[in-house]
């Protein structure tokens, strides 16, 4: 799977901004497809993602009732809605696919075998 990300920028705390990863290529039902993201000196940190099967949604604690991630199946397209976003989220931020992966794994990154490029999102004023 060849994910592309895209929609990143810089945006003053309390803002918003939505990020798309298109996919394309061979995909099945039994997947997951969603977001990470990474600062410098950190490691990447799962920030959620969708079954693409179910369309069951699992979020990190820290973007909970702030981010939401929707799809468009006809585009196999995955977005992730950021609002009210703080300094804190300021990342560069990756798409992610992977198959095959059991739930209690889902915010591992090396259980994702397919990453787009990373789209840099600033957030200050």
């Amino acid at each position: 799977v060849q994910l592309q990300a895209s929609g990143g920028g810089l945006v003053q705390p309390g803002g918003s901004l939505r990020l798309s990863c298109a996919a394309s290529g061979r995909t099945n039902n039994n997947y997951y497809m969603g977001w990470f993201r990474q600062t410098p000196g950190k490691e990447r940190e799962f920030v959620g993602v969708i079954r693409w099967s179910s369309g069951h949604i699992y979020y990190a604690d820290s973007v909970k009732g702030r981010f939401t991630i929707s799809r468009d199946n006809a585009r196999s397209t995955v977005y992730l809605q950021m609002n009210l976003l703080k300094p804190e989220d300021t990342a560069v931020y990756y798409c992610a696919a992977a198959s095959g992966i059991i739930l209690s794994s889902i915010r591992m990154v090396q259980q994702y075998d397919s990453w787009g490029q990373g789209t840099l999102v600033t957030v200050s004023s």
